[in-house]
């Protein structure tokens, strides 16, 4: 985390400009211009530049955002990790068209999300070091460079934008990720800050944050990322995941708790998520409960 270059990296990229994307109307100049691709939490996609310009995510607050991106050949595979119990499967998901099996090959990683969930501002510093770090954040992150370094391919880490390094306090002292979001720029593999709108969290908002709530009880998923977008196709291909009738039992009696209750309820860092978490998650929740 204190390695000189990777700080100076992780200081640099505090003060790049945040990139916000919002669809553009269909016929627009912008729409010819660029392509990007989506990924909602514990999602991954890999894409190639010569298809897509850009691909990214946001709404990470304890999640991380891990890219891995191959520069001789340009293909870049990125994810939306939001748990240690999918890094091991999810990492060889990931490498399964960005590695060339080249033992040479140094493909390059970029880590940027999670934040010192467990800080405050008025914390003691020494204190905090020596404390244990059990904070959703800390021990996802951990995990990833763990995996990262046990794996038989070479890693070149850019970008350590995660922890401490991405940690903002609030006037009462109440620890925030700095960002939540980037982009890839697929042509140079250059890494940016980034904010999504409703309008460019597509395709399929809706049926993909259903997803994400029903993956963790269905086998097929357990311990994998959920696979978004065909690489050899270039086309979204939602993966079906079951909806169980103990999920729909959940949803309805979310339907019932208060703003304040969902988001105690829901999230694993109430006091950073954007104005819009509730709103998302009543989106689906009370228009179509039943999903079976």
């Amino acid at each position: 985390m204190e390695h000189p270059i990777l700080v100076s990296a992780s200081s640099s990229f505090k003060f790049l400009p945040e990139r916000k994307f919002s669809a553009p109307e269909p016929e627009s100049e912008a729409s010819r211009k660029s392509k990007w691709v989506y990924i909602f939490q514990r999602e991954y996609a890999i894409v190639d530049s010569a298809l897509v310009d850009f691909v990214g995510t946001d709404e990470a607050t304890t999640c991380v955002g891990l890219v891995i991106h191959n520069p001789k050949h340009g293909m870049t595979s990125v994810a939306h990790l939001d748990s240690p119990n999918v890094v091991d499967i999810g990492l060889s998901q990931m490498l399964s068209l960005v590695s060339d099996y080249d033992s040479d090959a140094m493909l390059d990683v970029h880590l940027i999300g999670g934040f010192d969930d467990t800080s405050s501002k008025n914390a003691n510093l020494a204190n905090r070091s020596s404390a244990k770090l059990d904070g959703y954040s800390y021990s996802l992150c951990a995990k990833i460079i763990e995996t990262l370094r046990d794996r038989n391919e070479k890693f070149q880490i850019h970008t350590l934008h995660v922890l401490q390094h991405n940690t903002r306090w609030d006037p009462d002292g109440t620890a925030l990720p700095i960002f939540s979001g980037f982009v890839v720029e697929t042509s140079t593999g250059s890494i940016i800050p980034a904010s999504f709108d409703r309008t460019s969290r597509c395709p399929d908002e809706i049926v993909r944050r259903i997803r994400v709530t029903a993956c963790y009880r269905d086998p097929n998923w357990d311990g994998r990322l959920l696979e978004t977008y065909d690489t050899k196709t270039d086309h979204f291909v939602i993966a079906p995941c079951t909806w169980s009738t103990h999920q729909l039992y959940i949803a309805m009696a979310i339907q019932e708790l208060s703003d304040a209750e969902i988001l105690l309820r829901c999230s694993t860092s109430p006091s950073a998520e954007s104005p819009d978490f509730v709103e998302n998650e009543r989106r689906y929740l009370y228009d179509v409960p039943d999903f079976r």
